[in-house]
């Protein structure tokens, strides 16, 4: 795998982290307000994917085939929208820290499903014992992650 890559995913999922903080913080200023505060981010990436897109050219031809592509492949939309809401609904209920393990968690099992299946048209990428490891060990940080202070003080307690 080119290293350059890696650390691209690394630090779009450092942005994610940053971007829950941030529009956690926007609904605060914006009287608790998720829904409000997921539109102001979601446009904002809108206008700046527009500019990106204007300046990269073809976004003509690209517009020109959308009527001809099957209805569910625009439910990423809905579903990016959704998992922004859902960051800013839950951040500050639940914390950054454990809203992320819980979110990260589902990514990985789910892309595990999805590369194994061939699901949504992706090609298929069979899952080898050392990843399914991988996903039990995500699985375990993310139960000490959020259940691990608990269980610390259940273990002192009767010690």
């Amino acid at each position: 795998m080119n290293l350059i890559f890696l650390l691209i995913a690394f630090c779009a999922g450092s942005a994610i982290s940053v971007q829950a903080a941030v529009n956690s913080q926007l609904a605060g200023g914006l009287g608790g307000n998720v829904v409000a505060a997921a539109l102001v981010s979601f446009s904002i990436g809108t206008v700046a994917l527009a500019a990106i897109a204007v300046s990269k050219g073809g976004l003509l031809a690209a517009v020109a085939s959308l009527p001809s592509q099957p209805i569910w492949r625009f439910s990423g939309g809905l579903l990016g929208a959704a998992a922004i809401f859902c960051t800013v609904l839950l951040a500050p209920r639940i914390g950054l820290a454990n809203m992320l393990a819980l979110v990260i968690a589902g990514q990985l099992l789910s892309s595990l499903a999805i590369d194994h299946f061939g699901l949504v048209g992706v090609v298929t990428r069979q899952v080898s014992t050392v990843k399914l490891a991988g996903g039990l060990v995500m699985l375990t940080g993310v139960s000490l992650t959020l259940f691990g202070n608990s269980l610390v003080q259940a273990l002192t307690k009767h010690s």
